[in-house]
C-alpha cells in the first residue's frame, strides 16, 4: 500500500502513517527515503521500536554512521546513542548538554562528510518544554533577495569542533560539551554555504553559529555580519516547525535541507530519554 502522508502546518515536513516495527513495511523503504528528500522532515507518531527496529529503519535512509560518542552508544547496535537528562550514580545516562536552548545547527557539520539524515526516537517525554525546532533552510534560501543569493554564490565556510568547544566553554564558565571534548582532535572542514540536494536538486543554506569559524576569504567582521543576516532570515517564524514530543514519536530530518535546535527543559522536574541515529 502507498504511504499516507499528511503535510505539517507551515510547509515543512509531513506526518506518516506507518508501523515501522512491522517487517511488512520494509518494501516501503525507497518511498520513505523519497518522502524525506521532498518533505525534508518526517514524523512517525505512536511507534513501538526496539533498538533493532531503530537500527533497521535508520538504514532505510542511508548508511548508519558508527562514528559516535562511545560513552553513550547502545551496546550491540553501532550508531545508536542515548540522549537524556536522566542522572544515575552521579552521571548522565545519555548525551546531554544542559537545560538551555541550543544554537541552530545541522548535525556533525564539522565532519568532512555531511550527515545526510538524523533519526530521533522518544521513549520518555517531558511534560513541559524540550521541543525540537526545525528551520526550513531550503525554502529560506529560495526566498532570499536575488542580490543576496548572488553575494553568497560559491562561498565556503569553515566548520570547526574546536570553535564549538571554545564558545561553549565561554558561555558556561569553562565547560564544553561531552561531544565537543571527545571530538577535539577532529580537523576543520570546509563546506559550501549553499548546498545542492543530491536527490531533489533544491538548494539550501548550511549554517551554524557555534560551529562555523568563518567564511573563506572574508574578514571576521564581514563573515559574522553575513552569517548573522542569513541565520536570522532562516530561523525566522515563516520557516519554523516546532515539534512537541510525545512518547513513541520518531522524527527523521534531512540535514542537507534543515537546521534544528533544542528548546529548554527543566531537567530537575522533567525527564527525557531518546535514542538517536544518523546516516550518511
Amino acid at each position: 500500500m502507498p504511504l499516507t502522508l499528511r503535510p505539517l502546518p507551515g510547509g515543512l515536513g509531513a506526518e506518516v502513517d506507518c508501523d515501522l516495527s512491522q517487517p511488512r513495511e520494509l518494501p516501503l523503504a525507497p518511498e520513505l527515503a523519497n518522502a524525506l528528500a521532498h518533505h525534508r522532515l518526517l514524523v512517525f507518531p505512536q511507534q513501538h521500536l526496539n533498538h533493532a527496529d531503530l537500527h533497521a529503519v535508520s538504514a532505510y535512509f542511508g548508511t548508519v554512521d558508527t562514528d559516535v560518542d562511545r560513552r553513550y552508544a547502545v551496546a550491540g547496535f553501532p550508531g545508536i546513542t542515548c540522549v537524556s537528562n536522566i542522572v544515575e550514580d552521579g552521571g548522565h545516562v545519555g548525551i546531554y548538554d544542559g537545560d538551555d536552548e541550543e544554537e541552530w545547527h545541522a548535525d556533525n557539520s564539522f565532519k568532512p562528510e555531511l550527515t545526510r539524515a538524523t533519526l530521533l526516537y522518544s521513549v520518555i517525554t517531558p511534560e513541559q518544554g524540550g521541543q525540537t525546532r526545525f528551520a526550513d533552510a531550503t525554502r529560506a534560501y529560495a526566498e532570499l533577495p536575488p542580490e543576496l543569493k548572488e553575494q553568497i554564490e560559491g562561498l565556503r565556510a569553515c566548520h570547526s569542533i574546536q570553535q564549538l568547544g571554545t564558545l561553549q566553554a565561554q558561555a558556561s564558565g569553562g565547560t564544553s560539551s561531552a561531544a565537543a571534548g571527545s571530538l577535539a582532535g577532529q580537523p576543520e572542514a570546509q563546506h559550501p554555504l549553499v548546498l545542492t540536494h543530491p536527490v531533489t536538486g533544491a538548494r539550501s543554506l548550511l549554517l551554524g553559529p557555534m560551529v562555523i569559524r568563518g567564511i573563506v576569504g572574508m574578514t571576521a567582521e564581514e563573515s559574522s555580519s553575513l552569517l548573522s543576516k542569513l541565520t536570522e532570515h532562516t530561523t525566522s517564524p515563516p520557516y519554523i516547525y516546532s515539534h512537541p514530543w510525545c512518547q513513541g514519536d520518531l522524527v527523521v530530518w534531512d540535514n542537507l535541507a534543515t537546521l534544528h535546535t533544542a528548546s529548554p527543559c527543566d531537567s530537575a522536574r522533567h525527564h527525557r530519554l531518546l535514542y538517536r541515529a544518523s546516516v550518511r
